[in-house]
């Protein structure tokens, strides 16, 4: 078998995180302080994935090359390929073809996030060569994904794929494919040989199930921890509540009449004066708190000011500021250099989901 290459999708709008996304990337808005982006180029490079070509939109593409860079700094080489519209993730195989070639390869949704990562998978597809393998996961609300039928199999076992339907008005199993999957070059000839869905995409979905009817193998693999498609607020939100929950303690900035208490992280730079931080929680390079609590599952990005304030279960990105909120902000995602300051009235709790270079009076 050639080596494996990896294929990441960094296209696609974010539709489901605006206004964030109307100024970044969704794939670079950070969990636990780091791009989601690079949780999947991690993942690659620790499978052993030497070759990662990253598909881009022209509206993105740049910041996400300026983010990732050459992949030198993940252990891997990066290519990127540009996808001039979003028509589909057999569109976007279709478009990585001459990167690909002949190779066998990963495919990564760069907006997802996989507890383990992905040398479980790469391990099974190197030792039983099917032409294909997915992952699956059971879920509450099947009729959003991409659905998989497996035949009936024994006792803890996997039953081959039957079927793949893509957002079934009525599924049959609750098995929805996870954003990561295995091929091999034979998906190409698939990926041209179906039409357009209703939505006017080559959905990836009918590709796999082209591949099925021509009598290949397409191995089902179902995920054994967590999986998370950050696609939404209250995803990002839950992601950043699983990653934290595996902090390792470090401490490197300066605590002064400050406490913390449980997993935390304070990045170097970082100066607390007067506060409380409960983990697990993190806060980032060069940040300023003082007289305010941080409660658990809390992201600070680097550069933050908080004051005054009580801050919980968010995410606030690289030079935000909230001060003298006499209420808590909690289960809140802030964009960049967002200003969030207190008036004259007192209400309990804030619950913001706010775009870059925002600012906020609350009156």
């Amino acid at each position: 078998m050639q080596p494996l290459k990896g294929l990441i999708l960094s296209g696609g709008k974010g539709t489901r995180l605006r206004p964030i996304t109307h100024t970044s990337a969704k794939q670079l808005v950070p969990v636990a302080n780091k791009p989601v982006l690079f949780y999947g180029i991690e993942a690659m490079a620790d499978a052993g994935i030497e070759e990662v070509g990253i598909i881009i939109a022209p509206e993105t593409g740049p910041e996400i090359e300026a983010a990732a860079g050459d992949g030198a700094r993940f252990g891997l080489r990066i290519t990127y390929i540009l996808q001039d519209e979003p028509l589909g993730l057999a569109h976007a195989v279709l478009t990585a073809e001459p990167f690909l070639a002949e190779s066998p390869f990963v495919m990564y949704l760069g907006d997802n996030l996989l507890q383990g990562g992905i040398s479980e998978l790469v391990a099974a597809f190197r030792e039983h060569h099917p032409d294909a393998l997915i992952l699956l996961t059971p879920v509450p609300d099947p009729e959003n994904y991409g659905v998989a039928e497996l035949a009936p199999a024994g006792d803890g076992e996997v039953g081959r794929v039957v079927r793949l339907v893509e957002k079934p008005a009525e599924p049959v199993t609750n098995l929805a494919l996870v954003g990561v999957y295995m091929f091999t070059p034979a998906v190409h000839d698939a990926a041209r040989a179906i039409e357009p869905s209703s939505r006017g995409e080559l959905e990836i979905t009918d590709a796999i199930q082209h591949l099925l009817d021509e009598g290949m193998r397409v191995e089902p693999h179902v995920v054994r921890g967590w999986w998370k498609d950050t696609g939404r607020l209250e995803d990002m939100l839950e992601a950043n509540r699983l990653i934290l929950d595996n902090l390792v303690e470090r401490i490197e900035g300066e605590l002064i009449d400050s406490q913390v208490e449980g997993r935390v992280v304070i990045e170097p730079g970082a100066r607390l004066e007067r506060t409380t931080v409960r983990g697990p929680a993190i806060v980032g390079a060069d940040a300023r708190l003082s007289d305010c609590y941080v409660g658990p599952y809390t992201a600070i990005g680097e550069r933050c000011t908080i004051s005054a304030s009580e801050v919980e279960h968010s995410i606030l990105l690289a030079g935000c500021t909230v001060s003298g909120l006499d209420g808590r902000m909690e289960s809140s995602l802030l964009g960049r250099n967002v200003t969030v300051r207190r008036g004259e009235r007192q209400p309990r709790a804030y619950r913001f989901m706010v775009g870059d270079n925002s600012d906020i009076s609350i009156l």
